[in-house]
């Protein structure tokens, strides 16, 4: 008989290989909804664009994963903890979405004419976009293969399969967003809070690679935790889900708050934008008096 079939183990010890710790779960749920909230009261402020309120639903998952993480400290069933693993899993991954959609728009707007067909903002769009959600995909349905003795070894390799993918991403979206943040015809809208557009430009790329590289480690601690196995020394280890998971997506929560890119990404058209090289050469004015020739001179 395993240990999901003997009624005489603890449910906590059958999904958790643990007995998880109180409080912690409370903290986390409190802290998440506090930030999903500073970042709906800014959206609302700046009169972000649609797209951004990815940014507090993220949150306010979290925040739900850590309620059924709370519950199953007291009572662990098997609907809560596959509910808890969904939404702990999957949610941050849309984070990255918000990332792409911003530099996708900075490339769309600015109006730039780029050499090669990976940095048009249609492709830059649709494939990491497209790729990012295949890859929550794979991980929710992985996820949930997880509680199934019979289906873990195989939603372990869908799991892992799907982390492997979205690491390749954020490596050539990291590539993309540095190579438009050092092109100058990149621009994005200045927002009254700007000094400058350089200041405007700097502080939304610094979003969307800080969040981006946070990520990125939290992707390498998830592969080594299902590479690990059920039952691992990782995924045995509480500490290391909230030092490596809780809390950098916490912080990538802070960089969003402290540099929000919603300010800079308004639902009016009409704000200060820095012209790009191209376009400013195009629309610069010509002297009349360049024009015209001179009586004096012969024709």
């Amino acid at each position: 008989m395993s240990d999901f079939d003997n009624p005489d183990i603890d449910n906590r010890l059958k999904y958790f290989t643990y007995k998880p710790v109180n409080v912690a779960p409370e903290i986390s749920l409190a802290a998440y909804f506090v930030v999903g909230s500073i970042l709906v009261w800014q959206m609302v402020r700046h009169r972000s664009q649609r797209w951004v309120a990815i940014l507090p639903g993220t949150a306010f998952s979290e925040a739900i994963g850590y309620a059924f993480r709370t519950a199953c400290v007291y009572n662990t069933t098997f609907g809560m903890y596959v509910a808890m693993m969904l939404f702990l899993l999957v949610p941050p991954n849309a984070l990255a979405l918000a990332n792409y959609k911003a530099v996708g728009k900075i490339m769309r707007d600015s109006h730039a004419q780029p050499r090669w067909f990976w940095l048009k903002p249609g492709f830059v769009n649709w494939f990491y976009f497209g790729s990012d959600v295949f890859s929550i995909c794979m991980q929710g349905a992985g996820g949930g293969m997880l509680t199934g003795t019979n289906t873990r070894d195989a939603g372990r390799a869908v799991v892992l399969v799907g982390l492997i993918v979205q690491l390749f991403l954020f490596a050539c979206y990291l590539a993309t967003a540095f190579y438009v943040w050092w092109r100058p015809e990149y621009t994005v809208h200045v927002s009254p809070s700007d000094v400058s557009h350089a200041s405007a430009k700097r502080r939304v790329m610094l979003a969307v690679t800080l969040t981006t590289g946070i990520l990125y480690l939290r992707s390498i601690y998830r592969i080594a935790e299902f590479a690990d196995g059920y039952g691992g020394k990782i995924y045995s280890s509480e500490w290391a889900f909230y030092v490596f998971d809780t809390i950098l997506i916490f912080i990538a929560f802070i960089v969003y708050i402290v540099f929000f890119i919603g300010r800079n990404f308004p639902r009016s058209s009409n704000v200060a934008r820095a012209p790009s090289v191209g376009h400013e050469l195009q629309q610069r004015p010509v002297d009349s008096s360049q024009l015209l020739v001179s009586k004096d001179l012969p024709v």
